[in-house]
């Protein structure tokens, strides 16, 4: 059984353009719409499993008044029957009826087990349960669909009803960040945007009169061609003036300028009652404008505006504080309106990272009697010859990264560490060296002071040497990347910079991915997944398989790249961990303990899985190569190769 949330969505900028946009399939001087939208806080939470039928149950006591356990047999033409009815359950049926027909699949049993997502107030709950029935199939049937499939499968199944909802309503597929969504004519792209400050926004349901259909009709009048200068203002507001109002929205959000943003939200509002409002009657909403004027409200907020189709449906606000926000929420509330709150927050800037160098070098015995292995030198393209360990934290400090954890074997190791990184050469040494060399030392000194130190005093795996940074690390994302393995970038990001910059996209556990011979998966673990980029360099990750067997990678494990030829992708060497990682390693050590077992090793790969299980992994392939130093062929590889 699967457990699942879909949240709801707020449009924050550019409502109507997702159809505006499509039009210029018709009209090429139309512009391409764009806005940017977030799922939120409140949402569907589900249980689901695979079944003969079609079910859906509730659980949810929020709901319990409106609904009635539903259950269909796996038949297209009743499932279309169903989806076209109107009934509670016809965007199920839509989207079932879909699934059915193109992916030929059994049935589901969809348990909601708490619904706070309020329905019929603008924030697409009828969206967010296509989403949930998409994925439900999607996971349990191995469909391999990337997020954006499961987003166009929800939106087709909705059209399979009386709805005629729009292409961004599905935006929730995407979880609970903003992002900014493009239209022009079929193609849609989906990108995530970055947020500097937390950003305090209100909405609520104005519990007033909308008329939506009326809406989507009157306004689709002026396309494609307008014919009048109204309907000139129209595609104008909708067309060259939402792209520079979402322009600013996104330059002012990475910025973290939340006054500028409050006043955009202002400005486009009053663009939208100057061209849009005009084209239809049902776009007077008396509510919408009393509540945005009203002079409680205005010391509390920075800027406000409609929301979806607009119309006395609900109004969203920025307040000016997480304290504004809490009091705005309860007036609201208080005047007869269902409120909620939802702030954006910025992504953490990996500012840690950790590499164990614990190991003993087993394999590069007996060099390693003599010189821990990350001590080797590499000569490097500039004429250096640098220590292995050295070359990794430069490449950290390139990246922006601030404080560094070595994990140790013991105490004893440190002193290597501090000979190196934290004592100045003696004044006959430092004489000797020219003065490029001299300068470098006092960089090597100040790379020290990044230095954090924590021991493994009991080998038992890789995950349990990880965890003895948990401290370390606190309540952040951390890069952890092997002490035996270099990587050079084959562009002028370093991988480890790539990585970061993923994260701060995705916002999720990430492990860095390159293809290898089919000849040797039986060598690494395998994963699997689907694209979720047009360049194939970010993989949805479905599966991790460790070392199997060549013929089951060929029949299982195979992803297509650009020209539709199968690769197969291990790990590349560095990960973002997410505090979810060190809390999965801390249950897997207490469990052991609880078992009496102190001997066996906890691995990271089996923590890595329950993550991804629970909340998804990214797979992102960087631009370089890897250079495992781990045994001797390896080790001549790289010190042959690295220098050029």
């Amino acid at each position: 059984m699967l457990k699942l949330f879909v949240p709801g969505r707020l449009c924050l900028f550019g409502e109507h353009t997702d159809w505006a946009g499509h039009y210029r399939t018709m009209n090429a001087n139309i512009a391409p719409g764009a806005a940017i939208v977030t799922g939120i806080e409140q949402g569907i939470y589900a249980e689901v499993e695979k079944s003969s039928i079609f079910e859906l149950y509730s659980k949810a006591p929020e709901i319990n008044d409106v609904w009635q356990d539903f259950s269909c047999r796996m038949d297209e033409m009743e499932l279309k029957r169903i989806a076209k009815s109107g009934s509670f359950f016809s965007y199920c049926a839509g989207v079932a009826s879909y699934m059915l027909e193109w992916y030929k699949v059994g049935g589901v049993r969809i348990r909601i087990t708490s619904m706070t997502l309020p329905m019929k107030s603008g924030l697409s709950s009828s969206a967010a349960i296509c989403v949930l029935v998409a994925r439900a199939f999607n996971l349990l049937y191995n469909l391999n669909l990337n997020t954006l499939g499961e987003m166009n499968i929800a939106y087709v199944g909705e059209l399979r009803t009386s709805s005629r909802c729009g292409r961004l309503d599905q935006a929730c597929a995407f979880g609970v960040k903003p992002n900014l969504m493009t239209f022009d004519g079929d193609e849609i792209e989906v990108r995530s945007l970055n947020v500097k400050k937390h950003l305090y926004w209100v909405f609520a349901d104005l519990c007033a009169e909308k008329d939506t259909i009326r809406i989507l009709s009157d306004l689709n009048k002026a396309y494609p061609f307008p014919n009048s200068d109204a309907e000139r203002a129209e595609h104008e507001a909708l067309g060259e003036q939402n792209l520079e109002i979402v322009n600013r929205a996104i330059k002012f959000m990475a910025e973290g300028d939340a006054e500028s943003l409050g006043r955009l939200m202002t400005e486009a509002e009053a663009l939208f009652d100057e061209k849009v409002a005009p084209m239809s009657p049902a776009l007077w909403s008396p509510k919408l404008h009393s509540v945005l004027q009203d002079p409680i409200i205005q010391p509390m907020v920075w800027g406000g505006k409609g929301v979806g189709s607009h119309g006395d449906g609900s109004v969203q606000f920025l307040a000016r504080s997480e304290e504004a926000q809490q009091q705005l929420v309860a007036y609201l509330n208080d005047h007869g309106m269902k409120a909620y709150s939802l702030t954006l927050k910025p992504v953490h800037t990996v500012r840690r990272a950790i590499i164990p160098v614990a190991g003993f070098g087993t394999r590069l015995y007996p060099a390693t009697r003599a010189l821990k292995k990350d001590f080797f030198p590499i000569p490097c393209p500039d004429g250096m010859v640098r220590p292995v360990i050295l070359i990794l934290l430069e490449e950290l400090v390139q990246s922006g990264i601030e404080e560094i954890c070595l994990v140790l074997g013991s105490e004893e190791e440190r002193q290597q560490y501090a000979d190196f990184f934290e004592h100045p050469l003696s004044d006959e040494h430092l004489r000797k060296l020219n003065p490029e060399a001299q300068e470098y030392e006092n960089h090597i000194l100040d790379i020290g002071k990044r230095l954090h130190y924590v021991y493994q005093r009991e080998k038992r795996g890789f995950g349990h040497a990880v965890y003895q940074a948990a401290q370390f690390a606190g309540n952040e994302p951390v890069l952890l990347l092997l002490g035996d393995t270099l990587y050079r970038s084959d562009s002028n990001k370093p991988c480890a910079l790539q990585m970061v910059e993923g994260y701060e996209q995705y916002n999720c556990l990430m492990v860095s991915i390159h293809p290898i011979p089919l000849a040797e998966v039986s060598r690494y673990g395998i994963l699997h997944g689907v694209w979720e980029d047009k360049g194939r360099t970010i993989l949805n990750v479905g599966t991790m398989v460790e070392k199997p067997k060549a013929s089951y990678a060929e029949d299982f494990l195979g992803v297509r790249n650009k020209d539709g030829e199968k690769e197969y992708y291990s790990v590349f060497g560095q990960y973002i961990l997410t505090p979810e990682v060190f809390a999965q390693l801390h249950e897997d050590i207490m469990q052991r303990e609880i078992e009496g077992d102190h001997v066996s090793e906890i691995e990271l790969t089996s923590a890595l899985e329950a993550v991804r299980k629970r909340s998804g992994m990214i797979g992102v392939r960087l631009q370089g190569r890897m250079y495992d130093m781990g045994n001797p062929a390896a080790l001549s590889r790289c010190v042959e190769e690295y220098s050029k």
